[in-house]
């Protein structure tokens, strides 16, 4: 009998958490998949490839050749690009597509948000006057925040950012922060203003709570569409539909 094999689209600590859950699997072959954008991964404990598939069509044909039986997108909410070719591969080569998807933040009681559409929008909101701003939104989309040279930015990434701002204060770190240890950072930078993406989750809410507590605004980049695939909110979740289908394919001798 032929072993299942299981592609895990990663980049999140989520999609490191399944990996480990799954490794050592005797019944299961497991290959965990990362773009490439953190220039240095942690360790992951099954086997890892890094680089990207060349679209939609691309991943349709490692799904193929690599005998996918299934897929699994534990990518980050806001990797739009990659849980669409994810989804349109899928359902191109009939192979079961379960996405991970962490519930988004909700905005509690003593929250200051202003919720936009994307990081451009977020850059605009605060055009205004001159002020210390926390931006949390990784190394990649930080260009729009160079048409407003008035502001301190406080940039926070796990490799160095690819677009370098005026007046910035680069923090390289890898999550997860804890509330307590966000409030002391934004009280020894002054921070005035908060950037985030809505990742869900809690390896980065406590940005959101230290903010709340210090009275700061928050400006909230909404998530893009979701994908259209079957999603669930919990590693739990994916591991019990992997083990279904394990459990399928056995019954079924393939």
């Amino acid at each position: 009998m032929n072993t299942p094999h299981c592609l895990i689209l990663g980049g999140t600590g989520d999609a490191r958490q399944l990996a480990q859950r799954l490794a050592g699997r005797a019944d299961l072959r497991v290959t965990l998949s990362l773009a490439g954008r953190t220039k240095t991964p942690l360790p992951q404990a099954v086997t890892t490839r890094v680089g990207g598939f060349g679209g939609a069509a691309g991943l349709a044909e490692f799904l193929r050749t690599e005998r996918v039986d299934l897929l699994v997108d534990a990518t980050h909410p806001f990797a739009a690009q990659i849980s669409a070719n994810a989804f349109a591969a899928a359902q191109e080569t009939g192979t079961p597509l379960l996405a991970l998807d962490r519930p988004v933040w909700t905005k509690a009681e003593g929250d200051d948000w202003i919720e936009v559409d994307d990081v451009a929008a977020a850059a605009a909101a605060i055009s205004g006057e001159g002020r210390t701003v926390f931006l949390t939104i990784g190394r990649q989309e930080l260009a729009p925040f160079a048409a407003y040279p008035q502001h301190r930015t406080i940039i926070r990434s796990v490799d160095p950012a690819d677009v370098v701002l005026p007046n910035s204060t680069i923090i390289l770190d890898r999550g997860p922060f804890d509330a307590a240890a966000e409030e002391r950072l934004m009280r020894a930078h002054g921070i005035e203003v908060v950037v985030s993406k809505n990742s869900g989750g809690d390896a980065t809410y406590g940005k959101i709570i230290a903010a709340r507590k210090l009275g700061l605004p928050v400006i909230m980049v909404k998530r893009p569409q979701p994908s259209g695939a079957r999603s669930v909110s919990g590693v739990q979740s994916v591991e019990d539909w992997i083990e279904a289908h394990v459990a399928a394919f056995a019954e079924r001798g393939a």
